[in-house]
């Protein structure tokens, strides 16, 4: 991006800046404009600052002053736009000039020598030449750049639409405003990349969190991905992201225009970004000729992994050359020329102290190891789920025993086995409790299931859990009535139960620290259009054990009025579409108890709708009428409440497990035992996604 001399006369100018202003104020912002941008270029990409903190605020509050005195000085490209006001609204929904796929995982040497034996079938050749990289461990974002100016930045998404986070995106100091891409004939170009935290900067912030009385964040990864996604833009700012742009998506020339030689290979493109001033990962990138050469780098560069500033957990193998790229070609979820190689997973020991006893939203009581905290790839964990009694005397965990601890994908931690032959007779077998731990019932478990259960409706914890339920997103869609604002007025005695949202003392509410009047108005808005919602999101909330939303709008679909269910049994139940006994027990007993029905009477005199308008049921004279629908799988095409709501549009209904009754599985990628339970009965459709479309456009 600078010669040797361009730096030079950049960070002199720099010095000079900071002290003098003889120029006119055209010719001093275009100035301090270069040198900021240049200073930006050395911390964020090069990591190598060149200006102290302090002389970086000097040169920036100049600029910020000079346009304020002169708005028509200010550029499209200025790093002052990188500071803007909160947004209003949450990010609307963009498409991605090219759908971002996810890869195809490896694990071992003998996973990647059957991909290079595929990717040489595919190619039509054994001279390939392999490009690696890390696998950052962050966010995905796509970025684009038109006339040389970034223009919008994108979350992944479901793959083919993604959420508009350009403002946030101009808070990442390491990626360029503007590129001097029309230099090379390019008039748009989108760019793939990873949103990163440096793993000190990561440190730090969540030690200022923890002095400020904050709960730190879980780990670099979910903290940049849920920074991408703040509506304060100045929030985003101080966090400290990062990026890296590891692949070239899509460009257009202008007419005329012959490609830039560089972007005939993967390598030569991200080697040609890095030179622009863009984050790529080219110097951590090697090119190998064969894949023996690949398995030896990998292996060698596992070793390495916690050297590196940001966080990895794998390296990702390429093949070179583009042209070979768009011969081999890509499925529905992942290319062909590319695939993740998984480093093994993270493990540590610890010493189990004692365990917990956590009560669900439907009673289940679930044990929950607490151990000395322990780093596991960037992550400190202190409490692991135990899942129930039997997985305890399976594995023979005492409290006391140093325990082996895992991160499974990198991501849930559990417990591997204890270290029995560590053991000095200390160790004490763990109680199972037999009654509540929030309410001291009788605890009770059914001969068929491994979890005891709290049956008591009126258990404070539960309570809590059934109304964050029901005002959740997938159900009423309550906006603002998070999981801290339903415990703080439960606690305050403003919100005893679920149809006490609808009764909420709002007097009481603005006296509360944080609820000013717009927020307040906000929440009673909310909560007043959740009365509108249609009877399946209702039932749905409700909380009925084994009920999910594909069930819920089973049930919706087969009454007038939710009441209607007071009359309805076992056996009647059972003839829906895809309810068996056991759900249809659930759902029987739920409105055969009082406390239900009171609390179904109480919803129904606050307002809510518990009638079926009919929107939500198939359309009996669709394309679709009479055929049944499953998903299974990741699908990368759309997401699958859109998918199922395309099946529902047609008539189509949609089953919650493979059986006879199924007619059509539609498979996305790492499909499980559904799959492989369809194929054996063999009377199921298979559909790829793209089959799929075909059938609902047919």
């Amino acid at each position: 991006m600078y010669s040797a001399q361009d730096e030079r006369r950049l960070f002199d100018k720099a010095k000079y800046l900071i002290d003098n202003n003889e120029n006119d104020d055209r010719t001093t912002a275009e100035q301090l404009r270069a040198v900021i941008v240049y200073a930006d270029w050395k911390y964020y990409v090069q990591n190598e600052p060149t200006l102290a903190d302090k002389e970086y605020d000097t040169l920036f509050a100049k600029l910020k002053q000079i346009e304020a005195r002169h708005p028509e000085l200010i550029t499209p490209d200025s790093p002052t736009h990188r500071v803007a006001m909160g947004l209003s609204e949450r990010f609307p929904a963009v498409s991605h000039l090219v759908p971002m796929l996810s890869l195809d995982n490896t694990y071992n040497s003998d996973d990647l020598t059957d991909w290079d034996r595929r990717c040489r079938e595919l190619a039509g050749t054994d001279n390939i030449t392999y490009c690696i990289e890390p696998k950052y461990d962050g966010a995905s974002v796509s970025i684009i750049y038109e006339n040389d100016l970034l223009t919008r930045g994108a979350t992944r998404g479901d793959g083919v639409m993604g959420e508009d986070v350009t403002v946030n995106v101009k808070q990442i100091r390491s990626i360029p405003l503007s590129a001097k891409l029309k230099e090379f004939g390019i008039r748009q170009m989108e760019i793939r990349g990873e949103i990163v935290i440096h793993k000190k900067v990561f440190e730090e912030y969540n030690k200022q969190r923890i002095a400020d009385g904050l709960a730190p964040l879980a780990n670099p990864r979910n903290a940049a991905s849920g920074t991408l996604r703040i509506l304060d833009p100045a929030e985003v700012r101080k966090r400290g992201l990062n990026a890296i742009l590891y692949h070239i998506s899509d460009y257009t020339l202008e007419q005329g225009a012959e490609r830039p030689e560089a972007l005939a290979t993967h390598f030569g493109s991200l080697t040609w970004l890095y030179d622009l001033g863009f984050p790529s990962p080219a110097k951590e990138m090697k090119v190998c000729n064969s894949i023996a050469e690949v398995i030896e780098y990998c292996a060698e560069f596992e070793g390495r992994r916690d050297d590196l500033p940001f966080e990895v957990d794998g390296l990702v193998i390429k093949v070179n050359d583009f042209a070979l790229q768009d011969r081999m070609g890509m499925t529905s979820h992942h290319p062909r020329w590319a695939v993740a190689y998984k480093f093994k997973a993270r493990q540590a020991t610890s010493k189990l102290r004692r365990v917990e006893f956590q009560v669900g939203r439907v009673g289940t009581i679930t044990p929950v190891a607490k151990i000395d905290p322990v780093h596991i790839g960037g992550v400190t964990v202190s409490s692991i789920s135990l899942f129930n009694e039997d997985v305890i005397r399976e594995k023979d965990v005492r409290i006391g025993d140093t325990v082996l601890v895992e991160r499974a994908g990198d991501v849930i931690p559990y417990i591997v086995k204890p270290l029995s032959e560590l053991r000095d007779g200390t160790e004490e077998p763990i109680v199972y409790p037999t009654t509540c731990p929030a309410c001291a019932s009788q605890l009770e478990k059914l001969p068929e299931e491994a979890a005891w259960r709290c049956i008591n409706i009126s258990c404070p914890v539960q309570v809590v859990e059934r109304i964050i339920h029901f005002a959740s997103k997938d159900a009423m869609d309550i906006r603002s009535m998070g999981n801290a604002n339903v415990q703080k007025f439960h606690d305050l005695g403003l919100l005893p139960d679920i149809p006490g949202i609808y009764h909420i003392n709002w007097d009481k509410v603005r006296t509360l620290e944080g609820f000013g009047d717009k927020s307040v108005t906000n929440l009673q808005q909310a909560i007043e259009n959740s009365k509108k919602q249609p009877l399946y999101r209702v039932i749905f909330g409700l909380g009925i054990r084994h009920v999910g939303e594909t069930t819920a709008k089973t049930l919706a679909s087969a009454v007038g009025h939710l009441t209607d269910f007071y009359e309805w049994d076992v056996e009647k139940l059972t003839t829906l579409q895809d309810i068996g006994p056991k759900v249809a027990t659930s759902v029987a007993d739920f409105f055969a108890r009082t406390e239900n029905r009171r609390m179904i009477d109480m919803l129904a005199e606050a307002g809510v709708n518990l009638a079926n308008d009919h929107k939500n049921q198939a359309t009996t004279d669709g394309a679709l009428s009479g055929k049944t629908f499953l998903f299974t799988g990741t699908l990368s095409r759309f997401k699958r409440s859109d998918a199922e709501a395309m099946v529902e549009e047609k008539g189509g209904a949609i089953l919650g497990g493979v059986s006879s009754k199924l007619n059509y599985l539609v498979v996305g990628a790492d499909a499980g035992s559904k799959l492989e339970k369809a194929k054996k009965l063999g009377t199921i459709n298979i559909l790829t996604e793209d089959e799929f479309m075909t059938l609902i456009q047919g």
